[in-house]
């Protein structure tokens, strides 16, 4: 998506690396952990599908296949891809087809 909005490939990869890689390194609860956030930090993360994805690999690395936690988070995971897969299709001008 990023790509179909900018210009230049160096334009395309500083932009996705500050606007998607260190904001979600550092709101989804890898580095920190997220409990001890303000409430702001904490709601703002829930927009980030890496809280998501952590949460997921720390359930299945610990605790093993618990799917009241597993399918939840996989679900919010498939709708965020598939949002960003209909705005990156609605951004791209050209037809593939």
């Amino acid at each position: 998506m990023v790509s179909s909005v900018t210009r230049s490939q160096f334009v395309a990869s500083q932009l996705a690396l500050v606007v998607s890689f260190l904001p979600a390194m550092m709101l989804s609860g890898f580095l920190f952990d997220l409990r001890s956030a303000p409430v702001v930090v904490r709601l703002i993360s829930y927009l980030m599908p890496a809280r998501y994805y952590v949460s997921l690999l720390q359930t299945l690395f610990l605790a093993g296949n618990i799917w009241s936690i597993v399918i939840p988070n996989a679900t919010v995971l498939g709708v965020i891809a598939a949002a960003l897969l209909g705005f990156s299709r609605m951004a791209t001008h050209k037809r593939l087809a």
